[in-house]
């Protein structure tokens, strides 16, 4: 076996699990987990306090009441349907929940939404602990193999730990001992409403990542002393309340892999309890090396299980090239997009489940698609619809598949968009799609072919600004710079921040030392990008301190060694420019598109030539077209 660790059983109090990979509470759907292969899955959450803990809506029913028991019991029993161990997440959001009337916290307050915070007196505390004893009574009875209590995240044991939020001076609030009164209530009162067989784990974030919140030193002494009640103590970091400890509850693709795995393995040297790390686990390799280094005992996957459910098995059974890598684009979290456009970019049934199967059936019909284009839409439709059956021919004018993702992947965050490149990479090379590279298709060349299917995945192509000197040499696009990274000069302006013109000035000034300008007419950097993606960036701008911005400012003229640019109130400027980086976005090929329209009724585009998006507008698209064609 490749991962003999990651597929070791683990004893937890008195179950066995059948490996060590848990699949953490993340979407709706539990049952692809546990079919997937994950040995525990955590199906989901129950609130303590009906009215007074969800964060969603005070009208969240308790899932143990009596018209939500069958529905709860169900998720228990999709996820023994593999053998995997099912589990339940227990929540209290405090002094943030969407609530009825009033919301609990460790001090009296008003929100900022109008809200009233009663700082709970010593009843509260022991009402709440009882509370919480009853819900995993409940989750015990109805056929839970074991529970997860959250304490992480800046939800309500979490609100007592931190001195961010606990502002007591009687003996709830000050010193450690104080503030982790409550929380040991809790785990105390639990423990002793379940007694000692029924395995309890708890997750918690080892650093919130905002300012005066609770130290790493202070969780550990807390987790030893909460030890004798638990069976297994799960790592995380951040927090779920505020953005700027978000993207470190679920990190943006500016982090490193495995984050929290330091965290863990300091735990571990503390407790005796097995413990877990969740956080960009990505692959099964990296899951491997944080069991046999000894930093932690079991690895739990959030988003890696939503790009692929199948994660697990494909590991197991010797398949891991054939995981489907998450890009971390956090698109599935919706909070980064309000909700507006939630998704996964690699996985198009995510969040889609309702109408868009886990299995392709196989055409009744096999017919002959022509794709023009080999990005992520392109090849996504060309793989689905061969895997279908039909007959698949490919054109791509560069050398290369891939589309904008060549260059992407190139860059230095991006080393999850190039696990997905090659991903890609190797599927196209295994299939049965006849791929023609270096072959610019035009409407008559395609017409030849006579296909009953066509696919438009054309594209879009850098705008040029009419900007007196964008012709001289040293002058790129971002596509150019980053082929050419290593010729750019030490004065660097990039005219746009979006994303593209945003990431090349960080990579520039960070990573090689470059001074680095970037212009633009806004007031903000990546704005057509999800909340979290902007403040992951923001949080790593903050830090280049090489990098500056000129906002509501336009550039007028770029010469040989400068850019004249001039600011909202008429202020110009020249800014000093050994290149000068053009990041004005991109134009649809969409004409282009439109012309092959006539060759067959079977037509649509995807991606980029529709308008310049995101890849999971592309990749869904792309799939969902060719599973219904």
């Amino acid at each position: 076996m490749d991962f003999p660790r990651l597929f070791s059983p683990l004893r937890i109090n008195g179950v066995m699990t059948k490996n060590r990979i848990v699949a953490t509470p993340t979407g709706e759907v539990f049952e692809e987990k546990a079919l997937g292969g994950a040995g525990i899955v955590v199906a989901g959450h129950a609130i303590v306090e009906p009215g007074r803990s969800s964060y969603s809506s005070a009208e969240e029913p308790d899932a143990f009441s009596k018209y939500e028991r069958e529905d709860t019991r169900r998720r228990i029993l999709q996820v023994r349907q593999a053998g995997a161990l099912a589990s339940i997440e227990i929540f209290h959001g405090g002094e943030f929940a969407r609530v009825r009337d009033f919301a609990r916290g460790p001090v009296s307050h008003m929100r900022a939404d109008g809200t009233e915070v009663r700082g709970m007196t010593e009843q509260d505390m022991d009402e709440v602990a009882a509370l919480y004893a009853k819900t995993v009574v409940e989750a015990r009875d109805l056929g839970f193999d074991m529970v997860l209590l959250h304490f992480g995240h800046g939800w309500l044991p979490a609100q007592f730990l931190s001195p961010r939020n606990n502002h007591r001076t009687d003996e709830f609030g000050g010193s450690l001992e104080n503030r982790e009164r409550f929380p040991l209530h809790i785990l105390r009162t639990v423990r002793e409403a379940v007694g000692p067989s029924f395995p309890l784990d708890m997750r918690i974030s080892a650093i919130e990542w905002v300012p005066d919140s609770v130290e790493f030193d202070d969780v550990l002494t807390f987790i030893t002393h909460a030890e004798q009640y638990l069976d297994t103590v799960h790592i995380s970091a951040g927090l779920d309340i505020g953005i700027e400890g978000n993207v470190h509850a679920a990190t943006t693709n500016f982090e490193e892999h495995t984050p929290n795995a330091v965290w863990a393995a300091r735990v571990k040297q503390a407790v005796r309890i097995p413990v877990s790390v969740v956080g960009a686990v990505m692959t099964p390799q990296e899951g491997e090396d944080l069991i046999a280094s000894g930093m932690a005992d079991m690895v739990a996957l959030g988003r890696p299980l939503i790009a692929d459910p199948d994660w697990p098995r494909k590991a197991q059974e010797g398949r891991a090239d054939e995981i489907v890598p998450c890009v971390r684009c956090l698109q599935c979290y919706h909070i980064a997009t309000d909700r507006r456009n939630v998704g996964c970019s690699v996985n198009p049934r995510y969040s889609n489940e309702s109408f868009v199967p886990k299995t392709l059936t196989i055409t009744r019909r096999p017919r002959h698609m022509v794709v023009v284009g080999g990005g992520p839409g392109g090849m996504t439709a060309a793989l689905a619809a061969s895997a279908r059956g039909h007959r698949v021919t490919l054109f791509e004018k560069a050398r290369e598949l891939g589309g904008l993702m060549r260059y992407i992947s190139r860059e230095h965050y991006k080393q999850d968009i190039k696990s997905y490149h090659e991903y890609l990479g190797r599927r196209m090379a295994a299939s049965n799609v006849e791929v023609n590279l270096g072959v610019e298709a035009s409407p008559a060349s395609v017409a030849e072919w006579e296909p009953d299917i066509l696919v438009l995945a054309l594209g879009a192509r850098p705008v040029i600004p009419r900007i007196p000197g964008t012709d001289l040499p040293h002058v790129l696009t971002g596509v150019d710079a980053i082929e050419r990274e290593d010729e750019i000069g030490q004065h660097v302006v990039v005219l746009g921040s979006g994303s593209v013109g945003a990431e090349i000035g960080l990579e520039l000034a960070t990573l090689h030392g470059k001074d680095v300008t970037i212009v633009d007419r806004g007031t903000t950097f990546a704005r057509r990008n999800n909340s979290l993606y902007r403040e992951g960036l923001r949080q790593k701008i903050a830090a280049a301190r090489t990098l500056s911005f000129r906002w509501q400012s336009r550039c007028e003229r770029i010469a040989p060694d400068h850019v004249v640019i001039r600011g909202e109130d008429g202020t110009a400027e020249e800014l000093p420019a050994d290149h000068v980086i053009l990041s004005a976005g991109m134009r649809p090929l969409s004409e282009q598109a439109h012309s092959y329209y006539g060759i067959t009724p079977e037509t649509a585009m995807v991606g980029d030539c529709v308008r310049p998006r995101i890849i999971m507008d592309a990749v869904f698209e792309g799939h969902t077209f060719a599973m219904n064609v």
